[in-house]
């Protein structure tokens, strides 16, 4: 399946800022229904909440914890047509708080799949090139599970949701299909063939391990969401760090709305969010962790250059440039560099 150029990114994904509080509001300006909502407290050490439209409103679970899905009932109570309604959980809307949210657009709508031997439901966006993906294990090497996408994803997300301890695996076609990396620690890449089988996604599945209740437990329920590179407004890689304030550059054909990075030779470094809503000018130093519920951070010997092309290291830190150290990258459009609304630098 060809993608088309997507001319307005925020029309499938968009950072919106909001404060807390204390009672219920609705949170506007996402620009559509969201069907991903990731929400963290800049303010206060709460967790990260990651709500979807499969798993459904109120149902959540964290990227910095290994736990199982909560239903917290006064927390995200609905996905509206311009964004989401929340309730007077202090997770998400303590009084006076800042929060962030990150909003990504599946299909608003869900299916069932066949095309893995294991039978999946599907929210698919197959012009911005995401879906949200839910499943039960079989606990059989090789089983897979269709994705929706059309095209092979670069990058996934997987977390077990019936039961605690399970980490959220990550597969990255830049680490390949021999390990994982886990959104909810700082490990460095994990080799085994328990997580993925050894076996690269396809435009209609990815494949799993049969022995890691991480991935694949039997009658264990799982949630993943997948990406694919779109032209214009997403990318999937990696880079060798050099050291150096005069950084590596990455290329990514887009000016940056929201990167992702984490370390995945070198265990003990932070994953790291930067978006264009926290920080608006250059450098871009101010950092939310997946991996952990801290406050939002803002650290100049962190420095990143967003440009209208990709973004640039300008320090040496070893969360992001570390000599000789390998990143593997997420990000996600403000601007495409061409087309009928091309990006400046800042």
């Amino acid at each position: 399946m060809a993608y088309t150029t997507i001319k307005k990114p925020s029309d499938y994904f968009n950072t919106v800022l909001y404060t807390g509080n204390g009672s219920t509001q609705s949170i506007t300006g996402v620009g559509f229904q969201p069907d991903w909502v990731w929400t963290k407290n800049r303010t206060t050490n709460y967790n990260h909440h990651s709500f979807d439209i499969i798993r459904t409103a109120t149902k959540s679970l964290s990227s910095n914890l290994s736990d199982a899905e909560n239903t917290l009932i006064n927390t995200l109570t609905s996905f509206d047509s311009d964004g989401f309604s929340i309730g007077s959980d202090d997770n998400i809307n303590l009084n006076s708080n800042n929060y962030a949210s990150w909003n990504w657009l599946a299909s608003n709508t869900t299916a069932s799949n066949t095309d893995g031997s294991i039978t999946s439901t599907v929210s698919a966006n197959t012009t911005s090139g995401f879906s949200i993906v839910t499943y039960t294990g079989n606990a059989t090497a090789g089983a897979t599970v269709g994705h929706g996408l059309g095209v092979a994803p670069k990058m996934y997300m997987v977390k077990r949701r019936d039961a605690g301890g399970a980490s959220w695996c990550v597969y990255h076609a830049s680490v390949g299909n021999t390990g994982a990396l886990f959104l909810n620690d700082t490990a460095s890449t994990s080799v085994s063939s328990t997580y993925w089988n050894d076996t690269s996604p396809t435009s209609n599945v990815f494949s799993l391990g049969g022995t890691n209740q991480a991935v694949n437990a039997s009658g264990g329920t799982y949630i993943a969401y997948c990406f694919a590179d779109v032209k214009g407004f997403s990318k999937f890689g990696s880079y060798t760090g050099n050291g150096s304030t005069d950084g590596t550059f990455c290329f990514t054909g887009f000016k940056p709305a929201f990167v992702l990075i984490k370390n995945s030779s070198n265990a003990g470094l932070m994953w790291n969010i930067r978006d264009n809503k926290r920080d608006t000018f250059n450098p871009n130093d101010t950092v939310l962790y997946p991996n952990s519920n801290e406050v939002e951070n803002t650290h100049g010997d962190n420095d990143v250059d967003w440009l209208s092309n990709g973004f640039k290291m300008r320090s040496a830190n070893g969360h992001t440039n570390a000599s000789g150290n390998t990143y593997i990258y997420m990000a996600f459009a403000e601007e495409p560099l061409v087309g009928d609304n091309p990006a400046t630098a800042r």
